[in-house]
């Protein structure tokens, strides 16, 4: 079954390749052996860099179970998440995440994250595009007024 819901994925990847659609990627988001969201990448068809299949899968995968949390669902992606898509699996719960080709595949076809894998353990200061702390003397007030409220959604 993991292979099928696999190939939908690459499909849906070797459909935007042909199109030019947006990039040769595709997601599917599974939960009790039911397809709950499928989406390609759609970075150039939307003018929006966080528009990957995983991330709008995701989206989609939300909006249908009407959860921010996707607890019991297990994406199927064309290829290795990148840094960004990792993140957003992890922030979901995700169960499992099966993928198809490697980063290093994805690189080979122009498509090379490493630079921001790298990135992610450089201080922020020294980073290619820099990060600047600014410590504003009211900077943790949404933090301390988070913390207070009763009627917050933790996550």
């Amino acid at each position: 079954m993991h292979e099928e819901f696999l190939q939908q994925a690459i499909d849906l990847a070797v459909n935007n390749a042909i199109t030019g659609q947006g990039g040769p990627f595709g997601a599917v988001v599974v939960k009790d052996g039911q397809v709950i969201a499928a989406s390609a990448n759609g970075v150039t068809r939307t003018l929006d860099p966080t528009a990957h299949a995983e991330i709008m899968a995701i989206r989609m995968a939300c909006k249908e179970l009407n959860d921010f949390q996707l607890h019991g669902c297990t994406l199927y992606a064309s290829c290795e998440p990148c840094p960004m898509c990792l993140g957003a699996i992890y922030w979901a719960r995700m169960e499992k995440v099966y993928f198809g080709c490697t980063r290093h595949e994805a690189a080979a076809a122009n498509f090379d994250d490493s630079f921001i894998y790298d990135e992610i353990a450089v201080p922020p200061s020294e980073r290619r595009i820099a990060m600047l702390h600014l410590n504003l003397p009211n900077a943790r007030q949404p933090f301390d007024l988070w913390m207070k409220n009763s009627l917050k959604v933790p996550y």
